[in-house]
């Protein structure tokens, strides 16, 4: 996750950077239009790939498509510097073949955990994996101001973010495994205990996938509209927030690279707070699975919401305000990290990689549309009216979408994830109602909520 995100977000840092002269790079005279376009491109291509990279994956193995798909977008990266000389418009379409390949990353991810993550241990450690996305975007924003100043220049940061990401597919192809059977480093007994509780089913490549029931399912449409909450509001800080910080807060280049990897680091550690704080919860009975997703999800979209609202009414004399609360904004979004986010597995192991598919695919939408939202109000940079308005449509769209999650959202495997008649699942099921009282209540509270 840390590699592939090091892909995606390297032209959110250095968009700036590339528009400004610094450290004798090159430089270019692009308009917030162009800049909006530059920005929400990656998306029109990862938009496209969810689908068929979660079905790639079900069919062929995790291993292999999410390997190559880092693979060929770190040799992307390279080209970066060259496209740019080209255009703007060059530049674009290098993110829109970005996009494609980066488009593999969560159904692969999403595959993989359903096959390795039992149930008691959901939360952290799909939440340690996770949890990459947030550190790698950390990494990315406090390096480039070092990097930026730097003999490289901006052209440096897509250079090392391609090197790293061929370095790590090799190392992937070498030791990663698509599922516990087929893993030569573990022992038979810790295959049957993972493969016990997870649900999922080794035969689950040759299962066809239940696209109607999914599309029935109304805890799916709860999922789907928790997911693209998230992705507007999380992407709209990404992409905009050193453009925000650099206008707006007046920080220089390299203050603005460090200030706005802080949000993601404070995500980042925050994950490995509220994850173990969840499993807690589930494993003692205190809550069922289904309202401790509702009640996670809940705070990390609900809780930016209103720093947003705050956020609205700072100025360049508030920095500090304006830093702390962007950063809550950002950081409590880890609590849904234990929400929407594995509810995919939570549904439907089996099928947790197509799911995540088509979710982050519609949510992806979002990601094109929000930097086109932005670039139509604010017409100038400068004024913090015009930001108001952005962050205040965000914090509504956090409302509207997580509230639809509480009132259809559900963590409880669905009839349609496997045949009735397969062991994994059927194991699974009988753990959950033999624990109920002791792990997670499945019965009385998931009715209720």
């Amino acid at each position: 996750m840390m590699i592939n995100y090091f892909q995606r977000v390297n032209i959110s840092a250095a968009i700036v950077p590339m528009t400004q002269s610094t450290a004798g790079a090159p430089f270019y005279s692009w308009d917030t239009s162009d800049k909006s376009l530059i920005l929400s491109s990656f998306f029109w291509g990862y938009v496209v790939s969810q689908v068929p990279a979660g079905l790639l994956a079900k069919r062929f193995g995790a291993k292999l498509v999410l390997g190559l798909a880092t693979a060929i977008g770190g040799i992307l990266c390279f080209f970066h510097p060259i496209a740019a000389k080209s255009g703007w418009q060059s530049i674009c379409a290098l993110r829109v073949l970005t996009g494609l390949v980066q488009g593999t990353v969560y159904p692969c991810v999403h595959t993989l955990l359903a096959k390795w993550v039992p149930r008691t241990e959901r939360g952290l450690l799909t939440t340690g994996v996770y949890s990459g996305a947030q550190f790698g975007t950390a990494v990315i924003l406090v390096s480039s101001g070092f990097i930026f100043e730097s003999n490289m220049g901006w052209p440096g940061l897509f250079y090392l973010s391609g090197g790293l990401s061929l370095a790590w597919a090799l190392l992937f192809f070498w030791q990663a495994a698509n599922e516990p059977a087929t893993a030569s480093r573990i022992s038979k007994g810790e295959v049957e205990y993972i493969e016990s509780l997870t649900g999922s089913n080794s035969s689950s490549q040759s299962m066809p996938v239940p696209w109607m029931s999914i599309f029935r399912s109304p805890a799916f449409y709860g999922l789907l509209a928790a997911h693209c909450g998230f992705t507007w509001g999380f992407y709209t800080l990404l992409t905009e927030m050193p453009t925000y910080m650099s206008m707006v807060l007046q920080l220089n280049v390299k203050s603005n690279a460090f200030l706005s990897s802080l949000p993601y680091f404070a995500m980042g550690l925050l994950c490995f707070v509220v994850s173990p704080i969840s499993d807690l919860l589930i494993n003692r009975g205190t809550i069922s699975i289904t309202t401790a997703r509702k009640l996670f999800n809940s705070i990390g979209q609900w809780g930016p919401m209103a720093c947003l609202i705050g956020l609205g009414y700072m100025t360049a004399d508030e920095k500090t305000w304006a830093i702390l609360l962007l950063t809550l904004a950002v950081g409590i979004n880890a609590g849904c990290s234990c929400g929407y986010l594995i509810n995919h597995i939570d549904l439907s192991p089996n099928f947790a990689g197509p799911m995540m598919g088509v979710t982050n695919g519609i949510a992806g939408v979002t990601s094109i549309i929000a930097p086109l939202v932005v670039g139509a109000i604010v017409s100038d940079e400068e004024d913090p009216s015009q930001w108001r308005m952005v962050f205040f449509i965000t914090g509504g769209i956090y409302l509207v979408c997580n509230t639809i999650f509480v009132i259809f959202g559900k963590a409880t495997i669905q009839s349609w994830n496997e045949p009735p008649s397969t062991s994994s699942t059927m194991t699974l099921r009988s753990h959950q109602e033999n624990d109920s009282k002791s792990i997670a209540p499945t019965s009385d509270k998931d009715i209720r909520y």
